[in-house]
């Protein structure tokens, strides 16, 4: 019992289930949004479960495709892959049934959403390779989490029929981005020796930290349109002054000289900012209705 227990945790740790925090709130929030309430209980179940079947497929495939790379760099070398704690056949047998399982749930929404399944299951399985041939990986990186709230806003209403859903994602695929460029300055110097591309390694540290403030201003703006677009009175309102706080305490923790509060910039505050606002947009939704 113990050994199957010990291999659960491995895997949920392979995946990092704990990131879930980062894009399952903000396709909740697209369900809410397109509902203009609850959506119902089939809709939240699929959704959800088309999100951690997506997710875990591209953290396992990750893991598959960098196993190499992870095992020299000194940072990730005790992941589950290279550590030996999971096998490769293992993994890739997650990965098809996590694949499967995205598949299904996308079959039990709507047409459109299996139509378009096969699309977004390749974006997130092609980013494992883009940080070797391009150094906007980052804007990869952003596009496959900005798919979950349109996904999740074609899933309710099976079609794109407002720019909510679009300018949400901006938000999503400019935030991500942003902290994705803060997350790869730890590996800068692996990086560069590893002919790796990333903005750290392109420009260095000190750049890389404005070109992450540039991502995220044009975030704020993007969700500052949101905000105009969907009207949804002070609640949402105070979600976005509560994000820009976050957003300039979140690069206030971070200079090129001193890494060493990264992981909170990087963790805790993307946490909150996806958080504050399912809560604050999708409470004035549920409120407006």
């Amino acid at each position: 019992m113990s050994t199957v227990t010990e291999s659960v945790r491995t895997t949920l740790d392979m995946i990092k289930i704990e990131h879930t925090l980062f894009a399952l709130p903000f396709a909740l929030l697209g369900t809410v949004l397109a509902a203009r309430g609850v959506p119902s209980v089939w809709q939240l179940a699929w959704i959800t479960a088309a999100m951690v079947g997506a997710r875990s497929a591209a953290m396992t495939f990750n893991r598959i495709a960098d196993r190499h790379i992870d095992a020299a760099n000194p940072r990730t070398s005790a992941r589950a892959i290279p550590a030996g704690l999971l096998s490769l056949r293992f993994a890739w047998a997650f990965t098809i049934l996590s694949a499967a399982l995205f598949f299904l749930a996308s079959a039990m929404l709507n047409r459109l959403t299996l139509l378009l399944s096969p699309v977004a299951l390749f974006s997130v399985l092609l980013y494992s390779y883009t940080k070797r041939f391009t150094s906007l990986s980052h804007l990869a990186l952003g596009w496959c989490l900005s798919i979950a709230p349109t996904g999740a806003w074609v899933a309710v209403r099976g079609a794109i029929d407002s720019p909510v859903p679009l300018l949400l994602s901006l938000v999503v695929l400019l935030w991500t981005a942003g902290f994705d460029v803060l997350y790869a300055c730890q590996d800068f110097d692996f990086d560069r020796k590893a002919g790796l591309r990333s903005v750290p390694a392109r420009v260095g540290v000190a750049r890389a930290l404005w070109v992450a403030r540039a991502l995220h201003a044009g975030a704020f703006v993007a969700l500052v349109g949101l905000y105009s677009t969907v009207g949804l009175g002070w609640l949402a309102l105070a979600g976005v002054a509560a994000t820009g706080a976050l957003l300039v305490y979140q690069h206030s923790l971070v200079r090129a000289d001193d890494l060493s509060r990264l992981n909170a910039a990087f963790f805790t505050t993307n946490a909150f900012v996806s958080v504050i606002l399912l809560v604050t947009f999708g409470g004035a939704a549920l409120l407006g209705r």
